[in-house]
């Protein structure tokens, strides 16, 4: 690692430049830095020959900045926060400090979840960007690579031993179909495997955990539809005979579809866990605390 930069700069400088952009006056600056005027102006003269760039410039109205100044602001915007943490073990502010974190979760996580973060979660938390990514094959080499903070997912034997895990809430299978569909309230086994059903890619071309409940018991169900999305198997069933088999919490929000209606499924069809997942480097920072414990508190109002 080339540090030679970083050993010959003074970082107190970044402080100055970022009050001086916000400010874009010497004096008000001067006066927040509680520095005089002075020592703000020789300041940004030792920016500019840091940074080789004039950065901020004389105008109207103010000191303007750059492109090069636009460039640095933004970054500084993200780094000085992170770094002051680092050096002072602080916790993370969510209403103060910027963080983005990426979560890699199916559309029945994003669905149960998304509404209660913007709810409970981001009007608190106003510096803070949640993006959800589609879950993938390569989800957990992104998470070990720390290009994904965050996995849900649900548990069946699919944690790692070296990645870290919690449950958030539980759920179980519900079974949505047509609403003139002739069959009752609760799905016989028979009447199960005899249905034509559609099937939802969660991993590797399969909804696992439905497959390894059959699986269990030596049946396989007959997939005659396979979609990426379970808000598409729900949907795809009015008008036909097809079963979609599906997680119960995201069904109930579908429940006022006059097209179908969720019937109770085979007793061999048992609940499950849904889980959060992380990489034990991220344990004790304080922003990735701060994500699990919302991610905790909104599982548990689900």
């Amino acid at each position: 690692m080339r540090l030679t930069q970083l050993r010959q700069a003074d970082l107190n400088l970044l402080v100055v430049f970022t009050v001086l952009a916000e400010e874009r006056s010497i004096s008000r600056a001067a006066e927040r830095l509680l520095l005089s005027q002075p020592a703000v102006s020789r300041a940004l003269q030792r920016l500019r020959e840091m940074f080789h760039d004039d950065l901020l410039v004389r105008a109207s109205t103010g000191y303007e900045p750059t492109p090069q100044g636009l460039h640095i602001m933004r970054e500084l915007e993200v780094m000085l926060p992170k770094l002051d943490r680092l050096l002072s073990g602080s916790s993370f502010d969510p209403a103060s400090e910027h963080a983005t974190f990426r979560i890699a979760a199916t559309d029945n996580a994003t669905s149960v979840l998304g509404p209660a973060l913007c709810h409970d979660v981001l009007p608190g938390a106003k510096m803070v960007r949640f993006e959800f990514v589609a879950w993938h094959e390569r989800v957990l080499d992104e998470l070990s690579h720390g290009s994904i903070d965050l996995v849900l997912n649900a548990d069946e034997g699919y944690v790692p031993s070296q990645m870290q895990s919690e449950e958030i809430f539980t759920d179980e299978f519900v079974c949505v179909v047509a609403a003139e569909n002739p069959l009752s309230r609760r799905l016989t086994l028979k009447q199960y495997l005899e249905g034509a059903h559609i099937g939802v890619s969660v991993q590797e071309g399969s909804q696992t955990i439905p497959e390894k409940r059959m699986a269990a018991h030596g049946y396989k169900r007959k997939i005659v539809l396979l979609v990426p999305y379970f808000t598409a198997a729900i949907r795809s069933v009015a008008k036909n005979g097809l079963i979609a088999t599906v997680p119960k919490r995201l069904a109930e929000m579908e429940k006022h579809n006059p097209d179908i209606k969720i019937l109770k499924p085979p007793a061999e069809m048992s609940g499950f866990r849904y889980m959060m997942i992380w990489h034990p480097r991220v344990n004790t920072d304080a922003a990735h605390a701060w994500l699990r414990a919302s991610i905790r508190q909104v599982g548990a109002s689900r």
